[in-house]
């Protein structure tokens, strides 16, 4: 298994395989709180769950604060008895010492790492499943290329934080075969949100059935993409 290439600026990570940053300089926990839990609806749509489970699916895991923001919110508005179902592939992972470092400034989230820490220092290729917060954050983590991992995934998602690296430093990872997948992935109203406004990202979304709309982006940014599935036209 090949560990991700990383150099540290200012304390944070940086890709040296992708030449591109983890998380926004700005403030990368304001960033994802903008981004994906608030251009999904999240907080709203766990104070509001009826069924037992959501499911997220994510591209790219990267450091992990996408997933310890949407836990973080999902315990604090989702009822006692749901559970949150993450979804993840890194084709690159963190090493277990790095993945420590990333998130040791997000004290909110110590708990959650640490218990993710003691089983991600474990991490394989292929699929692994680390739980916390007794077993109601259950994280499915794949080690792998989304080319080869999502055909392995049936479960579909509420939602899709479509992240990693910019499509312009990871045009293999944006492919139209990915955006097959997340057609597959989706049900009618599952929703999406993704730091990106690239052209070619919007285009494949809306042929892919999906609803797509710009937002201000965060920070630098200026703009991103957000909207939910409508229907199945690539099914």
């Amino acid at each position: 298994m090949q560990f991700a290439n990383i150099q540290w600026k200012n304390q944070q990570p940086y890709s040296l395989d992708f030449d591109d940053v983890y998380y926004s300089s700005d403030d990368g926990l304001a960033e994802t709180d903008y981004v994906f839990i608030q251009h999904n609806q999240l907080s709203q749509r766990f104070a509001q769950l009826d069924a037992n489970r959501f499911t997220i699916i994510e591209t790219g895991f990267g450091s992990g604060l996408n997933f310890f923001c949407a836990a973080q919110h999902f315990l604090a508005h989702a009822p006692h008895h749901a559970t949150l179902q993450f979804i993840s592939v890194e084709r690159y992972p963190l090493s277990v010492d790095d993945f420590i470092k990333a998130n040791r400034y997000w004290f909110v989230f110590e708990k959650m790492v640490n218990q993710i820490a003691s089983t991600y220092i474990q991490l394989k290729p292929g699929l692994n499943k680390l739980n916390c917060c007794d077993g109601r954050i259950q994280l499915a983590l794949w080690v792998g290329d989304v080319s080869h991992v999502f055909p392995q995934i049936n479960t579909p998602a509420d939602a899709w934080f479509l992240d990693g690296f910019a499509p312009s430093k990871n045009s293999e990872m944006w492919s139209e075969s990915l955006f097959h997948q997340i057609a597959r992935l989706s049900k009618i109203n599952t929703t999406f949100a993704t730091f990106t406004s690239a052209g070619e990202v919007r285009r494949h979304l809306q042929t892919a059935g999906f609803n797509v709309r710009k937002a201000a982006g965060f920070g630098k940014k200026r703009e991103m993409l957000y909207g939910k599935f409508t229907s199945g036209s690539m099914l």
